[in-house]
């Protein structure tokens, strides 16, 4: 049953000790995780497979997905509902960070991982396990994070990743499948791969690897085109908490209500769409289409809050570290120092990032119009005004721009005198 020569160089001899006796096993029930599991049990000879798939708020039916995995050759069969921690612990915490990886993405896949990969080694430790395994490929990013994350929490457990050594095209190893008596999800009508979760939607693969291709309106499920959104514009007023959004239009929502809610309404106005061309941890360049309506909209509203709650200086600075916290996160360090140093600094300055933003949403776009923050607004209206109410000392200026242009004409007096 051995599919190509790289895997017969796995297998080994007869009567090899396996890589692992108990196997536990990231699967969402697609080609890859379902062949794994009759790949490791006939080709690497792993005595056990136990599978764990994570409710994410995707809206599946995960029972047929549990027996899935049953009917694959997996001897247990976990879903586990992760919804709510993944909104509280990693969902809010990358919208105080305004995390947008290259300035755009706002890692609904990539926050995922960390979270899958620490329910694997809490699985992988209740059941005895001496391994975990998922179905990433050699290039894609979900390796990387899969990897670094269990080797952070569980650095006494090996990861396995069949699809990263079994040496099968996309053809051989749905061939494989269906000898193994699993049937094929993807058609030809259909040749996208698609991760879907709460945050949003990411979709590659068929058609969309050309990046000169405009997506099919086909491909969307989140949003609505232009042509299909309402005329009117709707207002919708997001409520923050020390950075964390609390209620949308006066109801207060807990965090899971809010982010489906964001969602509907941003993806009603045909808002979150993104077509880019990004830049893998392998190194290579891939084009990706999202949908994230409600976690984009948030992030909008958090970073229009922020500019008025928080001081020049500690907000220039926090635009810097962002960008890294967001590098982190898509490169797989979420459990690494780097990162929790940041979050430090982060928590830190949201104790005041309390308030309320108003965003008006209208054929794709998402437009601030109004923000308040009460005590903790650092936007002055007497020093602010040009009316009569102005207490701008406008005297003072002269002095400061004396000094601080000083070294500007130092540095000039000299160039001239050469």
């Amino acid at each position: 049953m051995v599919a190509s020569a790289h895997a017969d160089s796995t297998a080994g001899a007869a009567g090899e000790q396996p890589r692992a006796r108990r196997v536990v096993l990231a699967y969402s029930g697609g080609v890859d995780t379902s062949v794994c599991i009759p790949y490791l049990r006939n080709e690497w000879g792993v005595q056990e497979v136990i599978t764990f798939a994570a409710d994410l708020g995707q809206g599946d039916e995960l029972e047929p997905i549990r027996r899935k995995a049953l009917d694959s050759g997996a001897s247990q069969s976990i879903v586990g509902d992760l919804i709510e921690p993944f909104i509280r612990e990693f969902a809010f915490p990358a919208i105080r960070a305004n995390a947008l990886y290259e300035g755009r993405y706002p890692l609904s896949t990539a926050l995922a991982r960390p979270l899958i990969a620490r329910r694997l080694v809490e699985i992988a430790r209740e059941v005895g396990a001496d391994a975990v395994a998922h179905g990433c490929t050699g290039k894609g990013n979900d390796q990387v994070r899969f990897d670094v994350a269990i080797a952070a929490l569980a650095p006494e457990l090996r990861v396995l990743a069949p699809a990263r050594e079994w040496g099968m095209s996309r053809e051989e190893t749905i061939a494989y499948g269906e000898r193994c008596g699993i049937p094929a999800p993807v058609s030809k009508k259909s040749p996208y791969s698609i991760d879907l979760n709460l945050l949003g939607r990411s979709i590659e693969a068929g058609s969309l690897e050309d990046p000169n291709v405009e997506p099919p309106e086909e491909i969307y499920a989140l949003t609505r085109s232009i042509e299909a959104t309402p005329e009117a514009p709707q207002t919708v007023e997001i409520g923050f908490e020390q950075g964390n959004p609390v209620s949308l239009d006066g109801e207060r929502l807990d965090p899971v209500s809010l982010v489906r809610r964001a969602n509907e309404l941003a993806g009603l106005h045909g808002f979150g769409r993104l077509d880019m061309v990004e830049n893998r941890v392998v190194g290579i360049k891939s084009r990706e289409i999202y949908e994230t309506p409600g976690l984009l909209l948030l992030i909008k509203a958090h970073q229009e809050l922020e500019s008025l709650t928080l001081a020049a200086d500690v907000l220039r600075t926090k635009r810097q570290l962002e960008m890294q916290w967001a590098d982190l996160v898509y490169q797989g360090l979420w459990f690494g120092p780097l990162k929790q140093a940041l979050d430090a600094f982060i928590d830190t300055t949201q104790a005041c990032v309390n308030g309320t933003v108003r965003v008006k949403l209208h054929r794709g776009n998402a437009t601030v119009v109004g923000r308040s923050s009460g005590a903790d607004s650092l936007y002055v209206p007497d020093m602010a005004t040009y009316g009569a109410e102005d207490q701008f000392d406008h005297r003072a200026a002269e002095g400061f721009i004396y000094v601080w242009g000083l070294p500007t004409r130092l540095w000039a007096a000299r160039r001239r005198g050469r």
